[in-house]
């Protein structure tokens, strides 16, 4: 998480999708996280690769 609140609340965190990207009504993107209730802003996440 990158570039809001949960990112300063948790910094070490990594969090998983655990679903693709989709559009809320008004065309916000959001994903499912594992151990998130509700969508996440995909704006706030960034990739990371192993």
């Amino acid at each position: 998480m990158v570039n809001c609140y949960e990112a300063k609340k948790t910094p070490e965190n990594i969090w998983v999708t655990r679903s693709k990207p989709w559009d809320l009504g008004y065309g916000q993107k959001v994903s499912l996280l594992e151990g998130k209730t509700g969508g996440f802003s995909v704006n706030c996440l960034e990739v990371v690769e192993d």
